[in-house]
């Protein structure tokens, strides 16, 4: 078994925490992500798991021992890097079986071929690393560490350095080699759309601290934290700052004088009790905020908007307006005639709505 438990990790830098006592259990043969802007800690927590940073406080367990003191190289873990850390005067099958020259030729042999054949560079044997493009320099990275046949993978950021035609394919490649070699990974992104497309589970962290977590479909359905519905999802989830009002046993969200919605029957029970509250923020994806359709029935979330900013996508049109001083963004379908500096009807779907305490943070 090859699960990672992290016990309330701590990693202080001078008198600066970059992680700030986080628990999280990643079971065998998982792929999980963790996932956040720049400075969140999550780099950190990985060199944490790697043995490359020392902990500050906590534990780390991996297949159920603590290996606070082992050193990198005794905790049977593989790191792909950012930079793929190739040697430039070796052919891709000795940057392969570099790390393996204590085993035997014939088991060297077998591990290396079977491993190119898996990420399908079996030509490329010969080559050197100046005769390989960056997706193929990737794929021999990824090969080094898989010949090693560790019990966990570690990713750094490994896709950042290619441009973004490469990063979706070798996204499926990652994700084809996982479902083949079925061993624990921990993978570290900023982007949040590799998060979700790789992950078992995606760990959101914010500030040395862990947000949520939970799969992929949870993150971007039932966010916690206005910070998790912010960050998950593209384009961002729009916040828009309201009034929950109770009257004649009916509850409306106003989001400014002239535009209230009623919320929808099954939310009611949800909400009522914050009738009335301050800082209320509703949240709504740009997907929830389209184009009412030619003949469809009145409808009492359909509301008139003068379009500011039109982007056709192709297969979608977002469009932007302002409520309340605050910019919305909607998705539009590009046959829909969305015109800027003109009005269009729309209808706000709000069965998807999230009610949001902007002074905790919290998604109520």
């Amino acid at each position: 078994m090859a699960q990672v438990t992290l016990r309330k990790i701590v990693k202080k830098y001078d008198e600066v925490l970059a992680v700030r006592g986080i628990d999280l259990d990643i079971v065998d043969k998982e792929f999980i992500v963790l996932v956040g802007p720049s400075g969140c800690g999550k780099s950190t927590t990985l060199r944490m798991i790697a043995g490359l940073e020392e902990i500050s406080g906590g534990d780390i367990a991996i297949g159920g021992h603590v290996v606070n003191d082992v050193p990198p190289k005794d905790r049977d873990i593989a790191m792909v890097f950012q930079n793929y850390a190739l040697y430039p005067h070796m052919n891709v099958y000795e940057n392969m079986s570099f790390g393996l020259k204590l085993k035997p030729k014939a088991e060297i042999d077998k591990r290396v071929k079977q491993a190119a054949q898996i990420l399908d560079i079996t030509e490329l044997l010969d080559r050197k690393p100046k005769q390989l493009s960056g997706g193929q320099r990737q794929r021999v990275a990824m090969g080094r560490a898989i010949v090693r046949d560790p019990k966990v993978f570690l990713f750094d950021e490994p896709l950042s350095n290619l441009d973004a035609k490469l990063r979706v394919q070798m996204r499926t490649e990652i994700k084809k080699v996982h479902q083949k070699v079925r061993t624990t990974t921990v993978y570290v992104t900023h982007d949040q759309v590799e998060a979700m497309t790789l992950a078992d589970r995606v760990v959101v962290m914010n500030a040395g601290l862990i947000e949520q977590v939970g799969t992929p479909n949870d993150l971007y359905h039932a966010p916690t934290t206005k910070f998790v519905a912010g960050f998950i999802g593209s384009p961002a989830m729009n916040f828009i700052p309201c009034q929950l009002e109770q009257a004649a046993g009916a509850l409306r969200v106003r989001l400014s004088d002239k535009l209230s919605f009623p919320v929808p029957a099954e939310r009611t029970a949800r909400y009522t009790g914050h009738a009335g509250k301050a800082n209320l923020v509703l949240g709504l994806r740009p997907e929830h905020i389209a184009e009412t359709r030619p003949h469809a029935e009145a409808n009492q979330h359909d509301f008139d908007m003068t379009i500011d900013v039109v982007e056709p996508m192709g297969m979608e049109t977002l469009i932007y307006f302002t409520v309340g001083g605050v910019e919305i963004c909607g998705r539009v379908n590009p046959n829909a005639g969305a015109t800027a500096l003109q009005s269009m009807k729309l209808r706000a779907d709000l069965s998807n709505m999230h009610l949001i305490d902007d002074g905790t943070g919290k998604v109520l």
